[in-house]
């Protein structure tokens, strides 16, 4: 079952979560450390090797976790969830 409310139509893009995140971290400097380093584990392996040469995640592997957190592959994430995320994930490091 989904208990997560739908994002704003404007805001389920990539694009807007990226913007949304982007701005979160420059009133917040601890969470863009903890949004680096969580993006530094999700990391593709083998990242330098392959066009475009960035260290993202696998496209497979997003969308099955956004299967997992919101029943559908094309899910994109609210940002407040990515936040409360990666403070989690980094929290006693």
């Amino acid at each position: 079952m989904n208990n997560h409310p739908a994002p704003p139509p404007a805001a389920n893009s990539w694009a807007a979560l990226v913007l949304a995140l982007a701005g979160r971290s420059l009133l917040s400097p601890s969470l863009a450390v903890a949004l680096v380093r969580v993006a530094w584990r999700f990391r593709r392996r083998g990242w330098y090797a392959t066009p475009p040469f960035l260290p993202l995640p696998p496209r497979d592997y997003v969308r099955w976790r956004m299967y997992t957190a919101y029943g559908d592959y094309d899910a994109v994430a609210p940002a407040e969830d990515v936040e409360r995320y990666a403070r989690w994930a980094v929290r006693g490091q």
